[in-house]
């Protein structure tokens, strides 16, 4: 229903019954007559009505009444019950809630339940992080969804005390527990998301260091996830003990920065980059956030903080440059035609930065050294270096840092220095090296 809590008409003046009409078939006539007189759509068309049987005479309507408040649940089951209650075939009627429990069958419990995990981080608060957050995990499970409509993305709140992801997306609980005792995460349109604020009452998050570590490690150990393709893991704001932890307990496999184009938020947002480069983290880039307002009515943009942009001096990719719009605002839903078009710009620059720096392609004749133990790496490196000719170059592709090579290729060929040497870490598990013989 489009407004739950509007007054239901029951219209009772059905047509004369047809003689092989069905009593299931008349209840649903009778049921179609139940509207709502400001959305103009039946229970039928609003998708409250799950499925309708009758059996000795006694109708039961399964109906999904979850999104009413309680009194407008109540008025609109008894209008289903009198509508059903006067269809041929029928002396008696009641309305059963729908099982809204999830599908417990098939999933894993932790967040390395999925195949990449993308965190959205800031150092100042008010930047609007959780906004690029939820948007970024819609436009990604509008370009991921499955054929059987499992959700693909999830949207993990890892900012305990903030915790406004759920009512950002327009999630609400009751959050079930499978057979062990795991949290499951909310179905929000398509969206699997967890936060701690569906698991606190509503009650204020006061938590202590050790706490907050506490709680916040537990729940990325035990939420039992459907098996996604990526989890968006919105960060608290700063550098504190919850980043800290997502960090070292999370495999998170890139990290996405949003800032104003303002020179304190950017310096901020410069010692984030180096808290995530300690860690390992490789850093996707950078989105920057209400860097302009375009007038609704004239269609200026106007620049909310001038000068120069201090961003550029971060040296990152930019992944999205977005104006402050009312757009943003509003409810982010994970379908394509549900989102502004600069959501899924955003979502293809992360995706295709993500693979620019994950994708391993090396040269046919590498040398490939990952997984290899100390002696065999020394073998394969000896055995290409001697081939090579003076000027020929040895590309060499490792899972540690390839720096100490130099020195056992000077030792080869007994010399003091190679023609060239230098070493690009690919990403966190891979690193590359090119050795010219002298």
């Amino acid at each position: 229903m489009t407004d739950p809590t509007a007054e239901i008409d029951d219209v009772n003046d059905a047509d004369e019954p047809n003689a092989q009409e069905s009593p299931a078939d008349a209840v649903e006539a009778a049921l179609r007559k139940v509207r709502d007189p400001d959305a103009g759509v039946s229970v039928f068309e609003a998708g409250v009505v799950e499925d309708v049987t009758v059996t000795d005479e006694t109708a039961t309507i399964t109906a999904d009444l979850r999104e009413f408040p309680r009194d407008a649940a109540e008025r609109v089951s008894a209008a289903m019950v009198r509508a059903a209650s006067d269809a041929p075939g029928v002396s008696n009627a009641r309305v059963e809630q729908v099982d809204p429990s999830p599908d417990l069958d098939g999933r894993s419990s932790g967040i390395e339940a999925a195949d990449r995990v993308i965190a959205v981080a800031s150092t100042k608060g008010g930047v609007g992080k959780t906004t690029i957050a939820t948007t970024l995990a819609c436009a990604l499970a509008a370009g991921e969804a499955d054929s059987d409509n499992t959700p693909s993305v999830g949207l993990f709140d890892a900012d305990i005390y903030g915790p406004n992801v759920p009512e950002v997306v327009g999630a609400s609980g009751p959050v079930y527990s499978d057979d062990e005792g795991n949290p499951v995460p909310v179905d929000a349109g398509g969206l699997e998301v967890m936060s701690m604020a569906m698991l606190s009452d509503d009650g204020p998050l006061a938590w202590r260091g050790a706490m907050a570590h506490d709680a916040l490690s537990d729940l990325f150990e035990t939420t039992a996830w459907s098996d996604p393709e990526t989890v968006v893991v919105d960060m608290p704001p700063g550098t504190g003990d919850v980043a800290l932890t997502t960090l070292q307990e999370v495999p998170v496999d890139g990290v996405v920065l949003v800032t104003t184009p303002f020179h304190a938020a950017v310096s901020d947002t410069g010692r984030a980059l180096e808290l995530f480069e300690e860690n390992d983290v490789p850093v996707l880039g950078v989105v920057s956030n209400m860097g302009e307002f375009v007038c609704e009515e004239c269609g200026t943009p106007h620049d909310l903080f001038g000068g120069d942009n201090p961003i550029e001096a971060l040296d990152l990719p930019m992944l999205a440059e977005l104006p402050f719009d009312p757009e943003l605002q509003s409810t982010p839903e994970p379908g394509a035609d549900a989102l502004p078009e600069y959501a899924a710009e955003l979502a293809t620059a992360v995706d295709e930065r993500y693979e620019e720096i994950w994708s391993v392609d090396p040269p046919a004749d590498a040398v490939d050294l990952r997984g290899l133990d100390p002696e065999t790496r020394k073998e394969r490196v000896e055995a290409q270096f001697r081939a090579l000719d003076s000027g020929d170059e040895c590309f060499i592709v490792s899972d540690r840092d390839p720096a100490p090579v130099r020195g056992f290729l000077l030792d080869l060929v007994d010399a003091d220095e190679l023609l060239s040497f230098r070493v690009k870490r690919q990403n966190p598990e891979t690193w590359f090296a090119r050795a010219m013989r002298p």
